[in-house]
């Protein structure tokens, strides 16, 4: 970063080639050597998409979480999709950690500014969620599993109007193992996936953070697959939703998103970056895909 221009391919090279753990150390040792913090530096230096990726590679996995969830609630209007692919896909200890990092860094509680920022049912899913409080055994108790698919099914297509409350019970609180049996139970007493229940009862928000769930529980690594794939077909790209997975997930399960998406697209995710994106922007968010 030194004199006129960037080496934008040095920092490259060097962050995305590093743990979470490791960038923390090269934060520290930069501060040690140069009396700067390091964020700073690269934040005055670069730009546009490629500063986003950049300084969220800088932050702890709570912390960038926070981060994000703040920006989606800054000012008028507010980015739902990002308080829904944050809080329908983190575990307990990961909401329980991101809830502590937002009111150490924003003075206020995670719970707070959701519930300002949302309203009706939405709200109220997320304010569930928020708790950390679904239970993370692995046990199903097989006639409390067809009592739930029961539960929901007159909550919603047995019935004129949908009982909301029924679904946040079910789908925020029991395990993923309970629940997974309790879609097969769905399946055979109404004939149709849960999911096509949930879009056919619900809309807007609430739809999706209702399906978020659902995809999360089956599988975290297809439902991030898909939400980089409608990131980036059609005309334009959402970089906001692109940047945000490939920067939380690349250290966790990224591998796994790749399969997904080649199985479910036909395509390497590879190859969708590389026809999406340019510049830097690009070079950077490949090497977090790592090779073809």
């Amino acid at each position: 970063m030194k004199g006129a221009g960037t080496d934008e391919a040095a920092i490259i090279n060097v962050l995305a080639h590093r743990t979470i753990a490791q960038r923390q150390r090269i934060k520290e040792a930069y501060k040690q050597t140069v009396g700067k913090e390091l964020a700073d530096d690269l934040s005055s230096e670069l730009s546009g998409n490629f500063q986003s990726v950049v300084l969220g590679l800088l932050m702890l996995a709570p912390v960038y979480d926070a981060y994000e969830l703040k920006n989606a609630m800054k000012g008028a209007g507010t980015e739902e999709a990002c308080l829904i692919d944050i809080l329908a896909s983190r575990s307990n200890n990961e909401i329980k950690t991101i809830n502590e990092v937002y009111k150490r860094e924003y003075g206020k509680t995670l719970e707070d500014a959701v519930s300002g920022d949302t309203s009706g049912m939405f709200k109220r899913v997320l304010v569930s969620l928020l708790t950390a409080g679904r239970d993370e055994s692995d046990k199903v108790d097989d006639a409390l599993a067809v009592q739930d698919a029961k539960d929901i099914y007159e909550a919603g297509e047995a019935r004129w109007g949908t009982d909301e409350v029924k679904f946040l019970t079910v789908l925020c609180v029991r395990n993923r193992n309970h629940l997974l049996r309790v879609f097969q139970e769905y399946q055979k007493i109404s004939g149709k996936d849960i999911e096509a229940s949930i879009k056919s009862e619900m809309s807007g928000s609430l739809e999706d953070v209702f399906l978020a769930i659902v995809k999360c529980i089956k599988s975290k690594p297809a439902f991030f697959a898909e939400r980089l794939y409608k990131s980036m077909k059609g005309l334009g790209t959402t970089d906001s939703v692109l940047i945000r997975i490939m920067v939380a997930r690349a250290e966790i399960d990224m591998l796994d998103i790749k399969s997904q998406f080649q199985k479910m697209y036909g395509k390497t995710l590879h190859s969708f970056i590389k026809g999406d994106t340019s510049g830097d922007y690009r070079k950077i968010l490949l090497e977090l895909c790592g090779g073809e």
